[in-house]
């Protein structure tokens, strides 16, 4: 049995056809461009139909297919919420496929939930029945699985870790992002550095020879890895607020592990003593004692690896 696996970004489209057992048989990948609202649907159903009669002319079939989304999957009305394409605010996506599907059953889920599900069935958490992957790039999201389970609470939405309250007190800059993601997630580590430099002009900082709104948050790691000051306070900050929403995902979960991945890890791998040092002091310590943190072992593939795991377990649940 083949299953397909969809993993939607904001920039591109990544596909892949796994056999049962989890062989990556066929991947590709299509750049989404200028295309928003109906015309990303459309990408998505035509590449589907073409992936479905290429197999079948190869004398194969695909059984069943999962689509991992960038934001929330609703699983009442089968629409989806992703900020990253445009007019995606309520889209129809799960009715499109199944239009399209020649009866294969379609799964759709959110990134993140698809993310803990590729590294438990392929990655650093294979075998794990309860696991978070905290994903930090642009946004901070987290895949939860519980007792086996991806915990998606009431309305879909549980995993929206960026929304994780960690200062005091609040500010109105959180509103639109959420604390833990607007101080460490990459767009956030650009912002922070942005701030301090704008509010100490005395500071002479590798950062501060750019344009202020044009640093990025790998120029930040850059600068750190050469002991920029600015760099150095940034990340020693984002450090401390990524260790806290460790502890509070252990002494909140119990997990057997907590992945990192999403692009900030990346640069940030060589962090995570530092973060797994910084969660000690704040997390449950019998827990703590028992957790494995560990960086991604799917990379950039983990969103299309859960969508075909998603797939699979979708077509066993028939």
């Amino acid at each position: 049995m083949n299953v397909l696996g969809i993993d939607l970004g904001g920039t591109k489209l990544a596909c892949a056809i796994f056999s049962e057992n989890g062989d990556l048989l066929v991947k590709e990948t299509v750049a989404i461009g200028k295309r928003k609202g109906p015309e990303v649907g459309s990408l998505i159903t035509g590449t589907i139909v073409d992936l479905i009669d290429r197999s079948l002319s190869q004398g194969t079939d695909i059984r069943s297919i999962g689509i991992s989304v960038p934001g929330i999957f609703s699983s009442k009305t089968g629409r989806v919420w992703a900020p990253n394409i445009e007019e995606w605010t309520d889209y129809p996506l799960l009715s499109e496929v199944s239009s399209v599907s020649g009866g294969i059953p379609v799964a759709v889920d959110s990134d993140r939930a698809c993310y803990i599900l590729g590294e438990v069935w392929k990655g650093n958490a294979r075998g794990c029945r309860d696991a978070v992957f905290l994903s930090v790039g642009t946004g901070i999201g987290a895949g939860i699985m519980v007792n086996g389970e991806i915990l998606r609470g009431s309305n879909d939405i549980a995993g929206s870790t960026g929304w994780m309250a960690l200062n005091r007190p609040f500010r109105e800059e959180y509103a639109a992002c959420g604390c833990f993601e607007y101080h460490a997630s990459g767009s956030g580590i650009a912002m922070v550095a942005r701030e301090i430099l704008s509010g100490h002009k005395e500071y002479d900082s590798i950062l501060g020879k750019a344009a202020g709104d044009e640093i990025t948050s790998r120029e930040v790691f850059e600068a750190y890895d050469k002991g920029d000051k600015v760099a150095v306070m940034v990340i020693k900050e984002a450090v401390e607020y990524w260790g806290m929403a460790v502890a509070n995902f252990v002494s909140l979960f119990d997990p057997e592990k907590i992945i990192f991945g999403g692009g900030v890890f990346g640069p940030a791998v060589s962090l995570l003593p530092d973060i797994a040092e910084a969660a000690a002091r704040w997390a449950q310590p019998v827990s703590f004692a028992r957790v494995s943190i560990d960086v991604s072992g799917l990379g950039g593939d983990a969103g299309v690896y859960g969508a075909g795991r998603l797939a699979l377990r979708n077509a066993e649940n028939q």
